[in-house]
This record gives structure tokens, sequence and C-alpha cells, in this order.
């Protein structure tokens, strides 16, 4: 296992001594900065100096025989650079382009789900992808899954004892999670918890997944092991996970835009007390950020009537704290990484200008580029799909199909129609609904109520088990919108009238893209467009396909062991073989 022990080797940590006694410049002073000061709570103004990625010394003096550079922040306030503890890096766009957008709005540091890297990559690639990640001008940290969140054909072997101990043992993990199968946990789940048990052992932590939880079930979990839970759909809801012990996660996420009415309920129930809050996104769509991230969660906190301070703390210090990296982050004090948002003023968290491990990744207008990944070495390149479609793959017989209540909520409904014709009338809102395995062994065939009413031809990679989802009203459409599909290596193809309408090229393993986040958000938002003209009635098409698979929401889900109950816990019918 790839291991960086200590954040700097001794050598390093002499030279950072040396600059405070003179002996070595800093690279960089900022100078007259009034700063937030986290554990005094205060605003402060001093003299910043960093050496390289850290902060070296916070006070009066400045440097004598500075060679480095000198910015002058008189009349600008400075607060810690932003974490987000609850990032999906793979909504189309992918952990480095998120990265690099994010910090332009100040988020420098993020807490990753593990899943599509532990699902799409061996152990040997995924680990060194992590290293990779440490080259990146951000900070970047993971969780580790205890499940796939669907219902895997040989789950025992992808989520293994072997392979998520491994996980948990990485250094740039920091938490067990999300526990989205925490009902085999409370019915017994030995292994589960054994897991659970080594994480806390390591002392890192667990973070629940528990919407709609009564009062004894948030009590239940934190008995073995929950140490928090971004669920909170209400002010009710965080009361409780506040009196459980809970660190309480307020999220704003394109499939649950909840911060604004969270504030409300807390500022009318007189939930003042902040130190066990902190703010998330969930890993939302693409375009759901055009506004902002934690940048836009602090501005609508303080309108709340949330002190400044309090609102910069839930998305840095409290952070921090929480997963016990505080010596390296949420505060400008000495010896934490230099990770640093140069404000207007307190009451305008967007930042002006951006330090992250030193290096300036926003100054005023420059905004340099970040490195590249070289993606095909870590086993991320384009879909090879060797197989096509038969007119088998296109047969639907089953009695029921599932029917979608919004944008991830499915239940069953019964069939009325017969499904052997090439076309489904777009008088209403029934598609055919195809799962095929990305390596070509199995499929399940069903349909789809309450996607759209007129789209022809759908096929996408991109999908919470890596595998092929075709929806359409007209066979013929689907197969051309699969053969696009699978020429490009992968990605969304929309296909109508004979032709291909739209595509959006995932060429990372057909799961994310290459392109800048800015052009994912566009080609997101063309997407969501024309799947609204064509009668999709919901927000979030991405997470309705990407949740199409995941058995942590009821009620029916298409999963690679076949239809599955998700509440009796039940293949009701297995997958087809090819």
């Amino acid at each position: 296992m790839l291991e960086q022990r200590h954040q700097w080797k001794n050598k390093q940590l002499r030279e950072h001594v040396a600059v405070v006694n003179g002996e070595i410049s800093p690279t960089l002073v900022l100078k007259n900065a009034r700063f937030l000061h986290s554990v005094l709570k205060q605003w402060v103004t001093a003299n910043i100096w960093i050496y390289e990625d850290r902060i070296v010394y916070v006070g009066e003096e400045l440097p004598q025989n500075n060679t480095g550079e000198v910015y002058d922040c008189s009349g600008k306030t400075l607060v810690p650079g932003y974490i987000e503890p609850h990032v999906h890096p793979f909504l189309l766009y992918n952990p480095q382009s998120f990265a690099e957008y994010a910090a332009k709005t100040g988020t420098t540091t993020s807490i990753n789900d593990n899943l599509m890297l532990f699902l799409a990559l061996e152990e040997k690639k995924a680990f060194s992808l992590l290293e990779e990640f440490r080259s990146l001008p951000v900070s970047m940290y993971w969780w580790c899954r205890y499940d796939g969140q669907t219902e895997l054909a040989n789950e025992e072997e992808v989520v293994s004892n072997v392979a998520v101990k491994s996980w948990i043992e990485h250094d740039a993990v920091v938490q067990g999670g999300e526990l989205t199968g925490w009902p085999k946990l409370l019915a017994g789940d030995e292994m589960m918890l054994h897991w659970i048990q080594e994480t806390k052992r390591l002392r890192k932590r667990i973070e629940g997944h528990f919407p709609g939880a009564s009062e004894k079930t948030l009590t239940k979990m934190a008995l073995l092991g929950a140490d928090s839970d971004h669920e909170a759909m209400s002010g009710k809801d965080i009361y409780k996970r506040l009196m459980a012990g809970y660190m309480v996660s307020l999220r704003h996420s394109s499939i649950r835009p909840d911060l604004e009415g969270l504030l409300q309920d807390m500022r009318e129930m007189g939930l003042n007390q902040y130190d066990m809050m902190m703010f998330t996104t969930d890993g939302a769509s693409p375009s759901f950020y055009k506004e902002g991230i934690l940048d836009w969660m602090i501005a609508r906190a303080m309108e709340y009537d949330i002190p400044a301070i309090d609102a910069y703390h839930m998305a840095s210090y409290n952070v921090a704290r929480y997963y016990r990296i505080d010596h390296l982050h949420g505060m400008i004090a000495p010896g934490r990484i230099a990770n640093i948002n140069i404000l207007q003023d307190e009451f305008h968290p967007s930042p002006i200008s951006v330090l992250s491990k030193g290096q300036w990744l926003k100054k005023e207008d420059e905004v340099p580029s970040f490195p590249a990944i070289e993606w095909e070495k870590f086993g991320f390149g384009p879909l090879a799909l060797d197989y096509n479609l038969t007119e088998e793959d296109l047969q639907f017989s089953m009695p029921f199909g599932m029917q979608l209540m919004n944008n991830v909520i499915t239940k069953p409904y019964s069939l009325e129609r017969d499904m052997s014709a090439e076309e489904i009338s777009t008088t209403d809102d029934e598609s055919f609904l195809v799962l095929l395995d990305r390596q070509g062994k199995w499929r399940v065939n069903t349909t789809l109520k309450g996607f759209t009413s007129k789209v022809e031809g759908l096929a996408s990679s991109f999908s919470n088990t890596g595998d092929i989802i075709l929806i359409g009203k007209c066979k013929r459409e689907m197969e051309r919108a699969f053969n696009r599909m699978k020429e490009m290596g992968g990605g969304i193809v929309l296909s109508e009238g004979g032709e291909v309408i739209y595509e959006i090229p995932l060429a990372l393993s057909g799961l994310m893209s290459t392109k800048p986040f800015e052009e994912v958000m566009e080609e997101e938002e063309e997407l969501k467009g024309l799947l609204v003209e064509r009668g999709y009635l919901y927000d979030d098409p991405l997470y309705t396909l990407l949740f199409l698979s995941s058995t942590h929401l009821p009620y029916l889900r298409i999963t690679p062991q076949g239809m599955y109950d998700v509440m009796k816990k039940t293949v009701l019918f297995p997958t087809i073989m090819r």
C-alpha cells in the first residue's frame, strides 16, 4: 500500500523552524492581514509567513532579509480554506475537475466518496491514483465504503474483508461510510460491524446515511459506531441528531436543496449552537454549482442570522476538528497547511483570491490551470464493449415495471400492455428499460413509467454500478443510442428520428468526463433541457440514472442480481444470462 506516513519530512520541519529564526526567507508573506482566529473566535490582524505549503508564523513581526513574495492584505479579510466533507466526485465531472472548480470558490479541501474508484479499479491502481491526487495543489481525503450501494453479483469478492481493510488503513482515508447499508448492520451483519470497529480503532470517523430515522434508530446506530449524519431534512431532524451526539451536516444538493428550510427551522426552534454542524452539497449535479459551493452556503447562513464566525467555522474549523485533522486544516495558525481565502470582507464569502498549499489558485483575475492527470495510466480509459445488442436484449415480458415517483424514488406498478411491439406510444409516460452488464454477461428488462413521454432512445454508461442503461419508446432508437455510446467509448446518448441528437462523451471508463467543469455544466444543462422538452418532470436526470440501481432508496431497483425489492431485501426476478 502506498502511504505517506508524515506530512513533512524531518528536513522540512527543520527548514520551517529556520524560517522563524530568520535563517531562511519565507516564500510568501501576507502583510497586514485581518483574519479569523478560530481558537479565539475573533478577527485578528497580524502578518502571516508561509514557507512552501505551510504557515510557519503568525504575529506582529515581518521577516528580516525577506526574498519571497509580499502580498499586502490591507482592507481585506482572510479566512481558512473551506472544507467540503461529503463529495461524490463523479457526477460526470471527475475528482480533479471538481477540485479545480471548487478551489476557485474557496473550497480547497474535500473528503471524497471512494465508491467509483472501489468498483472500477483494482486496489493497486486506485491507491496509485490517490497518490497522484496528492500532487494536486489542493487537499483530498477519502471515505471507505462498506457496501456497493446495490446488489452486486459478486459482492463478497468486490467488497471483501481484505479490500475494505486496505482502504480503512490508508492514510488518505479519514472515515468509514457513508452507511447506506445500515439496515443490514442492524439486522446482524457482523462483517460490517467488524469494519466499523476497525475504523474506530484507527480513530477515524463513521458517517451515517439515515433519512427519516427515528430517535431509537439514531440511538442504535450511535451505539454501533455512527458519529455523524447528513440526512437531516428538518429542524426536528437536526435536533434528534444533536441529542444523539452526532455531528450534523446541513445539506444543500441538487436532489435535496434543503439549506434555507433547515436554517429557517433552526431559527424558529432556537437552535443556536453550531459547533457540531457543518455544510455539504452532497455531490450535486454539475449545473447546481453555478452559484457557488460552500461560499454560497456560508452567505445563506449569515442571511439567517448565524454569526459570521460560526458560519465560516461550519465550513472549516468544525469540519477539521471533527475529522481530527485540525493540526493541518481549518484554521490560520502556525503548522497548518497554507489554505487561505482572501475576501472582500467577512460578509462576502466568495473569495477574490485563494491560496492552497501555499500556491495561488486564484489571485484576483489570475487563475492558473491545474496539473493534468494521466488517467489511462491508472486504469481509466475509453469504455471498450466487445459485444453488440441482439434482438433478445430488447425483449420485454416482465409482469410489472418501475414507476418513477420523483428524481430517485421508484415503486412497482403492474403492466397492462403488450410489450412485444417495436414502439410504445408517446401518449403516455411508459418506456422500455434495460440494465445491461458492461461485460455483456447478463441483462434485466422491464419498463420505466414516469421518466418521459417522448424520449425514443437513450443509452448511458453512467450508472451507479457502471453497467449500461437503455431507456426509450423505440427499440431501434435505443439500439442506435447504444451503438453510438459504444463507438465513442462511453457516455450518454440521445437518439430520435433515425439520428443521434445529443451526446455527452465520458472518456473515463464511460463514467466521468475529462472536460473542464464549466463545459460539463453546459453539457448537463443541455441534456436536462432536451429531456424536459420530451416530458421529464423532475429536476435531476443524472441522479435518476445514477440511482436506478441504488438499493439504499425505496422501493424497487434494477441491480446486477435482478429486480430487487428494497424493503423485503429480496430479488423478485433474477438477471437473464446473455
